[in-house]
């Protein structure tokens, strides 16, 4: 018999299996610039996130560079909504600089920081809710470090960018499952390039899933929970449905598929629902919830957990999280 009110774990746990749970879980997840800075202010604003609002999963939310700081890309913070920061100088601007790349020790630098992060989240919330590390893929990393010139690179230097893709991949791999033994219960892994604006799908199967696999494949047995997400619009949907993952969260709201449509095409857990951008920040309350019951009604609330598209802008109302939050008991 199902509990009257469950634990975030038994919540999860029963809406990743399809079972009945006391009400659809939910998580939000923004960007904390310049508290992201530094390990410890990176875990003080997602506990404080998390205190605030108690949500069925904690996704620590790093810069969106910290993967390519390593080898040697500047980034600095210009203010903007998105609260991400700005690369001023990539860290590959040359083609034959992908096989010289330097395999990393993921226990030091940037990507020391981000699991020193997870470890200060995980020993103050003791187990009592799943944690998931961002971690970007390769072909996404190869794209933040060099640009748009990744596109060009992987066309006319199909080889030798398949070298420093290798040294990536298997960099992020190590971090990865650092990652989970430092406390996450597993990974939030973006990939940024899956989109048929940016590649073909042979293309991507290439440069793309080869190497997702590789970091994927590596965590997999002891991460419990892999949340794959695809960001963008016309994503390649059905490629990364087919990843060794758990669930799935992309933009739903503004892209294909729809969730209705996804239920169809994935058998895991659905993650979305709300359009971050619009409903979220503009609200008001009553519009933010009834996008929350259409999200519901879509899925009929198994295997489905509400969330944003992505990152929520940093700016977005206090009380329109509240509606959101408050929404799930509701429906």
């Amino acid at each position: 018999m199902m509990a009257s009110e469950m634990s975030h774990w038994e919540r999860v746990r029963a809406a990743l299996k399809g079972q009945e749970t006391d009400r659809v879980p939910i998580s939000l997840w923004r960007h904390w610039p310049v508290e992201d800075e530094t390990s410890q202010g990176l875990a003080a604003a997602t506990l404080r996130w998390q205190r605030d609002y108690d949500f069925d999963l904690v996704k620590l939310a790093p810069t969106g560079t910290y993967g390519i700081e390593d080898w040697g890309a500047q980034t600095t913070y210009v203010p903007n909504d998105h609260g991400v920061r700005t690369i001023v100088r990539y860290g590959v601007t040359s083609v034959d600089q992908w096989p010289d790349l330097e395999p990393l020790d993921v226990r030091r630098g940037y990507l020391g920081n981000q699991i020193a992060a997870v470890r200060l989240v995980a020993h103050e919330l003791q187990d009592s809710v799943p944690i998931l590390q961002t971690v970007f893929s390769p072909l996404t990393t190869t794209r933040k470090l060099a640009g748009d010139r990744i596109f060009a690179d992987l066309r006319l230097h199909a080889e030798t960018f398949k070298e420093g893709l290798q040294i990536i991949a298997e960099t992020i791999a190590r971090f990865a499952l650092e990652s989970v033994r430092a406390g996450a219960h597993g990974v939030f892994f973006a990939t940024q390039c899956g989109t048929y604006r940016l590649l073909s799908e042979a293309e991507y199967r290439e440069f793309g899933e080869t190497y997702d696999r590789i970091v994927l494949d590596n965590v997999r047995p002891e991460a419990q929970i892999i949340l794959i997400h695809a960001h963008g619009q016309d994503i390649m949907f059905d490629l990364v449905a087919n990843y060794p993952a758990d669930a799935i969260n992309w933009h739903d709201r503004i892209t294909w598929p729809s969730l209705r449509e996804a239920r169809e095409r994935f058998s895991g857990l659905l993650v979305g629902g709300i359009n971050e951008w619009q409903t979220l920040l503009k609200g008001p309350p009553a519009a933010i919830q009834a996008e929350i019951r259409d999200a519901v009604a879509q899925t009929g609330g198994r295997r489905y957990m509400i969330g944003p598209g992505c990152v929520l802008p940093i700016n977005a109302p206090l009380q329109h999280i509240r509606a959101a939050r408050e929404a799930v008991h509701r429906f």
